[in-house]
């Protein structure tokens, strides 16, 4: 028979520890999805009924579901109880679910452990067994002429051995190397008939094959946990099926490590996978961690910033959900971690607004305040000072931090209405306003046409008299639209000037050529007259003087008095036209006096 060596017996080793330590981790296989725990306690209660039934893998899947429901549930009551405004220390954890799944989960456990006890029992019975067969196999060996009448002994025996059941696993290796030598030795020192000898080779070569064909297909089996238990039980088989001939022996060997070699890679590299996920996720969830333990709470001073934060708490809460498990190891200790951060923001949230109530109560009566002075200005007419007024107390209002949740919206709408009520009445009276200025614009508009048409160097006495009137005019119109002011006065006040200081000059040349013709006439000393008009005229220097000096002062220490100023500087350059039409009377006194001479 088939010989282990070193790489064999390692192999067998590997194989018996596998069987014996089985994983509880996830399977590849279809799992049932939960939303609730009220789900998970029902499925619980229907394995619990037929708990020899229930696999270790479903049941590892609702322990995981129940408990990360269960979590969240909780997780979410929590917050519920700290934002409606109460202490996080006066929150209880309802326990009547998780009673119920661990209540149904014990009678499982109980009689699955009565069930393992059972097994573990069978197994020594089983082992003992199998240790009687090799002191038989033992007796059969130790004789030293066997007969072949042995060989149906042994056949028997073998029979007997295949049908025993699992022993434990520790002497799983053991008894089936005492077991293989034994029977080696058996088959070495019964003197078979070399056919039938050779035709049990061939049957136990085919059986061999047909479990290396079978091992090597499993290397393409999708499921790697199925493939990986399969495997076991085709290493059972290949256990019990006798010796081939020695010349093949080690090749049939090796072809089936090879083939289990691949397969319990495959297994391998499956948990290796499933290690790096959950070592992702532990990074993954470390981070968010570090995330709430890193939240700057000196910059939370008011309730939109602690909302803003609340929300991107949220958000990484509900980021942690879509996270997969860390390592079974770290999985509570990182939730326990990433929980406390969030109940510590939570805590600091509800001692700030806490502390925020006092606060609220006083900005509530500083804004009642500010309602109550803009309804008493609602129905004022004087909109230009009223808005100013409303104007103020809106930039005041802003000012003014939050106010209880409760009475934000009435208090805003109270005062928003008083302010509404004001500019939608202001808005209706100065629609007609500004119609009425539209038309004043239109009649100034006519006036400066009017103007305009008056030709200054042919106007008449007639046209004089028409500008009065239309000075007149222009005087009793009422306000025009407020851009267009200036604009049309510009207008109208260049085309006055022009024509005054046309009609001034004009009338100036007509009073010199009067008086010449008074000179002409006789009867005027012209000597006196002249010292007369040259008293005159040094009097109205003085005055110019005067002025001039009065408005430098006025220029440079007044910036109030603009009014003032503008009548001095009217009245000074009346003075040197005046000024200037003596010096031409005199002018023509002195012409007088040479013709005379």
């Amino acid at each position: 028979m088939e010989n282990l060596n070193p790489t064999a017996e390692a192999l067998q080793q590997e194989v018996a520890a596998v069987e014996s330590n089985e994983t509880t981790q996830e399977t590849a296989a279809e799992q049932r999805a939960y939303s609730t725990t009220a789900d998970v306690i029902i499925r619980v209660k229907e394995l619990a009924s037929d708990p020899l039934n229930a696999s270790k893998e479903e049941l590892e899947q609702l322990k995981q579901a129940f408990y990360k429901l269960h979590r969240a549930a909780v997780e979410a009551a929590r917050q519920a109880h700290v934002e409606n405004g109460f202490e996080l220390a006066d929150f209880k954890v309802d326990t009547t679910e998780e009673e119920q799944y661990k209540a149904a989960m014990a009678i499982i456990k109980e009689a699955r452990a009565e069930q393992q006890r059972k097994v573990e029992q069978e197994r020594e019975q089983n082992a003992q067994r199998k240790e009687a067969l090799l002191e038989r196999l033992q007796e059969m060996v130790d004789k030293a002429d066997v007969e072949q009448a042995s060989y149906n002994d042994f056949k028997a025996l073998q029979q007997e051995w295949k049908g025993i059941g699992e022993v434990p696993a520790p002497k799983v290796g053991d008894l089936w190397k005492r077991y293989q030598a034994l029977t080696e030795r058996f088959y070495d020192i019964l003197k078979l008939n070399i056919e039938f000898r050779e035709y049990d080779f061939k049957k136990n070569l085919e059986a061999k094959t047909r479990l290396c064909e079978a091992a090597e297909k499993l290397a393409d089996e999708q499921d790697v946990i199925s493939a990986f238990h399969q495997l076991q039980k085709l290493h059972q088989e290949f256990r019990e099926i006798g010796p081939v001939a020695r010349e093949l022996r080690e090749e049939v060997w090796n072809r089936f490590k090879e083939a289990s070699t691949a397969v319990n890679k495959r297994h391998q590299q499956h948990f290796e996978a499933l290690k790096q996920r959950e070592n992702d996720n532990l990074e993954k969830k470390t981070a968010l961690c570090e995330k709430v333990e890193g939240i700057d709470y000196t910059a939370l001073e008011t309730y939109n910033q602690w909302n803003d934060k609340t929300q991107e708490v949220i958000a990484l809460q509900e980021e942690w959900k879509s996270i997969g498990f860390a390592p079974q190891k770290m999985n509570n200790k990182i939730f326990e971690r990433f929980r406390a951060a969030c109940d510590v923001f939570f805590q600091r949230k509800a001692e700030f607004y806490k502390g925020m109530k006092d606060s609220l109560a006083v900005n509530l009566e500083k804004k009642t305040a500010l309602c109550e002075k803009a309804e008493a200005l609602k129905d004022s007419t004087d909109w230009r000072s009223t808005a100013d007024k409303l104007t103020a107390l809106q930039k005041e209002w802003k000012s003014i931090g939050a106010v209880p949740k409760k009475q934000s919206d009435a208090i805003w709408k109270r005062f928003n209405a008083a302010c509404d009520a004001f500019f939608e009445a202001r808005k209706a009276a100065t629609s007609s306003q500004r119609s009425e200025e539209q038309d004043n614009l239109a009649k100034k508009r006519a006036v400066i046409e009017a103007l305009t048409a008056i030709n200054p160097e042919t106007a008449t006495a007639e046209d004089q008299a028409k500008m009065h009137d239309l000075i007149k005019e222009w005087n009793s119109i009422g306000h025009v639209p407020f851009r267009d002011k200036d604009k049309v006065y510009k207008q109208y006040k260049a085309l006055i000037d022009t024509l005054f200081d046309t009609f001034r000059k004009n009338e100036d040349t007509r009073r010199v050529a009067r008086f010449k013709d008074s000179i002409k006439e006789g009867g005027m000393n012209v000597g006196r007259e002249r010292e007369r008009l040259l008293r005159i005229y040094e009097n109205m220097c003085g005055e110019i003087k005067t002025y001039e000096n009065n408005l430098g002062f006025l220029n440079a220490s007044s910036k109030s008095g603009n009014s003032l100023v503008a009548e001095m500087q009217r009245k000074m350059e009346k003075l040197k036209d005046d000024a200037q039409l003596i010096m031409k009377k005199i002018a023509a006194l002195e012409e007088k006096e040479a013709d005379a001479e």
